[in-house]
């Protein structure tokens, strides 16, 4: 369940699907994450994938957002593999891979759970896309990810590891919501 370690508390569904808060255990930090190849069973990585696209739904016009739909079969079917982020048996965050064409990946749906966030997760996370990809045979790895200031750290995040703007790749156009990043494996 994803936690909000400022309560103490974590994110939780009761029967009739309103959330609520139940108790969480304190956080551990650092080399105790996992990165887990994830087949999309765990229910809590299909609702952190849902709570992404919510997510950017408030900061992108519908036509902008470009994260991932989670209809679990067809992104099992698709040309994406998926990981998770976990500290003990809480999920701290999520990406996938996605083949574009024979040497160039694109970076989709990462995202860090909120009480894991300014820890460390993402940078994680990004390394081992970044070192999949390669070891794959990309030779170039890019992301569209959000223009606003509400994707400031992600920006920052992506810089911070050599990646560049660019023009838009694969299926999208410009758009003003759209930030275009890439980088050389």
């Amino acid at each position: 369940m994803p936690c909000d370690r400022r309560g103490g508390r974590s994110l939780a569904r009761t029967r009739r699907d309103v959330l609520c808060w139940a108790p969480c255990p304190p956080p551990t930090h650092g080399a105790l994450l996992d990165i887990r190849r994830d087949d999309l069973s765990d229910p809590r990585t299909v609702a952190l994938l849902r709570a992404h696209r919510a997510d950017l739904a408030r900061h992108s016009p519908p036509e902008s957002v470009h994260a991932l739909d989670v209809d679990v079969a067809a992104l099992r079917a698709a040309p994406i593999t998926f990981w998770s982020v976990w500290d003990g048996e809480h999920l701290a965050g999520c990406g996938a891979l996605k083949a574009l064409e024979p040497g160039h990946g694109e970076i989709k749906s990462m995202r860090t759970v909120d009480a894991y966030r300014r820890r460390g997760v993402a940078a994680r996370l990004l390394e081992h896309l970044i070192a999949e990809a390669r070891g794959c045979g990309c030779r170039r790895l890019s992301l569209e990810t959000g223009s606003g200031p509400a994707f400031a750290p992600a920006h920052a995040l992506y810089l911070r590891f050599g990646f560049t703007d660019c023009a838009p790749f694969g299926d999208y156009a410009p758009d003003p919501y759209s930030r275009f990043l890439t980088r050389a494996l």
